[in-house]
């Protein structure tokens, strides 16, 4: 793998170590996976916004979230950096506040 991460590497880093047991589990089971992860985050953001958090735990989580995340484009045909590039570059992002 590259020195740099991109998100096209690891997207493919992810498709080429996953993607036959993530396709097999499917949409809705891989979602379940992404979902414990979110919980699992939230946990770990209320432990740091109390002060207590532990930040290798914190950037874990994150990591998780995001490489379920790619796990579900990956088994849908998604392009994440294709998806970025049209929503965020040449769409100009969301507008308003978020």
């Amino acid at each position: 793998m590259p020195e740099e991460l991109t998100i096209q590497t690891f997207q493919a880093l992810i498709r080429d170590r996953y993607f036959k047991t993530d396709s097999e589990r499917g949409v809705g089971g891989t979602f379940l996976w992404l979902s414990e992860e979110f919980g699992e985050l939230a946990h770990a953001l209320g432990k740091w916004q109390r002060g207590d958090g532990d930040m290798d735990n914190l950037q874990e989580e994150f990591a998780d979230v995001i490489a379920w995340v790619t796990t579900l484009a990956n088994i849908t045909g998604v392009d994440l950096t294709e998806a970025l590039r049209q929503k965020y570059i040449e769409g100009g992002g969301p507008s308003g506040e978020k």
